[in-house]
């Protein structure tokens, strides 16, 4: 069969996408690079800067606090990114699979309240629920009761907090990919399983998880990137106090906001940049794991 000729046509669709892109994701990523081998800050102003090279870098490497922050946010990302969106992410998509269509929409739909609702409010939500007696719910309910002393749980608790608040907004995330996903596979090799004999969790494991390849994929680095460049909600819960501060959190503390006002630009942007390198780290690890180059390799169609 001869082979058509390819059109540039998808090109030029693909086009003003490519430009947002370059201009509001590429373009910064640059700018804020460039910045990090400079000492602008608050001190310097904008005109006043000069090139200091690797710097900036030289004292991360070198500050006290920088194996501590990356620790703190390695146990951040990976408690939020394992328990709660891929793991409670996959297992509500399982459960609501396997409940009858009205109830289980009806029951995911339950699950996108906290991506829905406000991150002020719904982080404030959570400040009363860990709050001391007589505001605080869980006080309440588990303490007074059995005549406990009460307290506030989130200066104790407060990177369990942090995994919690965010881990229910990433699983809705993940709860959506993957019940979109389990929909798609084929209701034949669904019901050749039923005839086979094969439980609800034979069918998960041997049968659909096998089948989230992709989705799976997605979700773990998507959410991957999103949790180290994220860092409102810990911001309003804690503001980076009690042992919270994240990587993310303290470039911005150090670049745009700090007690002392004394903005830290070049070395903010070069914690930023380090962040960038750690993300594309895991991308890598991912797609090495997940076999991507079998993901998306063609399809053997024997040429007529």
């Amino acid at each position: 069969m001869r082979k058509h000729k390819k059109s540039n046509v998808a090109y030029y669709f693909l086009l003003p996408a490519g430009i947002l892109i370059f201009l509001f994701f590429f373009l910064p990523v640059i700018l804020t690079i460039l910045i990090s081998f400079t000492d602008m800050s608050s001190v310097t102003g904008f005109s006043n800067w000069s090139i200091v090279g690797l710097n900036n870098y030289f004292k991360i490497f070198v500050h006290p606090d920088s194996l501590h922050i990356f620790g703190q946010t390695m146990i951040y990302v990976s408690c939020t990114l394992i328990f709660f969106n891929v793991g409670m992410g996959l297992l509500i998509a399982l459960l609501a699979y396997h409940l009858p269509k009205r109830v289980g929409g009806f029951f995911r739909s339950l699950w996108l309240l906290p991506r829905i609702t406000p991150a002020v409010v719904y982080v404030l939500m959570w400040k009363m629920l860990a709050a001391d007696a007589p505001y605080g719910v869980l006080n309440e309910l588990f303490r007074v009761p059995f005549g406990l002393p009460t307290t506030n749980l989130l200066p104790e608790h407060a990177m369990l907090f942090c995994i919690l608040v965010n881990g229910y907004i990433g699983a809705s995330f993940g709860m959506i990919i993957f019940s979109s996903a389990i929909e798609s596979i084929s209701s034949d090799i669904m019901t050749s399983s039923l005839v086979d004999g094969a439980g609800i969790f034979d069918r998960a494991r041997y049968i659909i998880i096998p089948q989230l390849r992709w989705p799976l994929l997605f979700v773990t680095t998507y959410q991957t990137l999103s949790l180290l460049t994220s860092f409102e909600s810990i911001m309003v819960l804690t503001d980076g106090n009690f042992g919270t501060e994240v990587w993310s959190l303290w470039s911005y503390h150090k670049a745009l906001n700090n007690y002392y006002g004394n903005f830290q630009y070049g070395f903010g942007s070069a914690l930023s940049g380090l962040l960038v390198v750690v993300g594309i780290v895991f991308a890598i690890i991912y797609l090495k794991y997940f076999k991507f180059g079998e993901l998306v390799k063609e399809p053997l169609i024997d040429e007529i």
